[in-house]
């Protein structure tokens, strides 16, 4: 077995981030291409992830110190305002465990008071700041002694490189097509209609559950369906991780249009995204609280799986670019 460090490992690396901090200061950059290391940052909307480019201080074959070194850069986080620190305040990393290519990380019980979205958040940009090192192939969370749990008791299990969708350092600049399959209210509002739309977009950043996300309220094309979430309801973020899918809506979703069966509204979300590979499964929260019922019967603690029993009428098959469709929306804001 590889070798371990255990409780106490804090001092240490307080100890040497103070020395790597200190004689670092300079090694935070713009981005280039002078190194492959990034440290991982949630921002200040805790919206996603920012990342500023590294340079160890070690030799990068050193695993055991390369472990040290970016644990102690995470653990004392970053001046900068636009972006925050990975634990808030309480939540503390107790030890960790390197053996095997896998590293396991031990949390206090605090931990468990973050919400959804930090929570994920967190976990993701820990995983991914990690899992740089070459000889760390899965990264692994437990709180106390027990493995992490999703909301339904669940073990999220090992992050590996295959874990996400992301990569923050690419930049795409070609149109892209994404073939979406997206499920609307019927216009009785008492089951889902499917629309599949070709959708050509531009930006360089947006993922594909961004991309179903928008299209959802954006509302349907097709003449028998239309949207099943409430008018005005905003998208903070959506994220995946390992399958799992955490959209963020704003409060406006808690607005009630009784005509429209609360199970239509959730699960044109959750079937929706579910039709994508990456995902397995869907948890909504609002403003990152999932400790909600929607309406009367439905949980937002829940982690929702696919439901194709309310899915009774097809819709069209259609094209949507979405440059132009920004280039309308501009215009009927403006008056135009």
């Amino acid at each position: 077995m590889r070798g371990k460090r255990k409780r106490g490992f804090l001092l240490i690396a307080l100890a040497f981030a103070m020395s790597v901090l200190l004689a670092a200061a300079g090694c935070w950059k713009e981005k280039t291409a002078e190194t492959d290391y990034y440290i991982y940052y949630i921002n200040q909307d805790v919206t996603g992830l920012e990342l500023m480019e590294y340079e160890p201080e070690t030799d990068p074959t050193d695993t055991e110190a390369m472990i040290a070194e970016f644990l102690a850069l995470i653990e004392e986080g970053t001046d900068r305002v636009d972006y925050q620190c990975l634990y808030p305040i309480g939540v503390e990393l107790q030890q960790y465990e390197y053996s095997e290519n896998r590293l396991t990380l031990y949390f206090n019980e605090a931990y468990r008071e973050m919400d959804v979205v930090q929570e994920a958040l967190c976990r993701e940009a820990v995983a991914e700041t990690m899992l740089q090192i070459e000889e760390i192939d899965e990264v692994c969370f437990y709180i106390g002694s027990e493995p992490l749990t999703d909301a339904n008791g669940n073990v999220v299990g090992v992050m590996t490189r295959d874990s996400f969708v992301d990569n923050p350092g690419e930049e795409l600049n070609d149109i892209q097509v994404a073939d979406l399959t997206l499920y609307f209210a019927s216009l009785d509002g008492t089951n889902l209609v499917s629309e599949t739309q070709h959708v050509y977009y531009y930006s360089s950043n947006i993922s594909t559950e961004k991309l179903v996300m928008e299209q959802l309220l954006k509302g349907p094309v097709s003449e028998n369906a239309q949207s099943a979430i409430p008018e005005g309801t905003e998208l903070i973020i959506v994220s995946t991780l390992d399958g799992a899918c955490i959209v963020n809506l704003d409060e406006a979703f808690l607005t009630q249009n009784y005509d429209i069966q609360e199970s239509v509204v959730i699960y044109s979300i959750v079937n929706s995204l579910s039709e994508l590979s990456i995902v397995d499964t869907v948890q909504i929260a609002v403003n990152g609280e999932t400790n909600l019922v929607y309406r009367q019967d439905l949980s937002l603690q829940e982690v929702y799986t696919a439901n194709l029993d309310l899915v009774t009428e097809g819709g069209e098959d259609v094209e949507v670019d979405q440059e132009e469709q920004s280039e309308k929306e501009g215009l009927l804001d403006t008056g135009e």
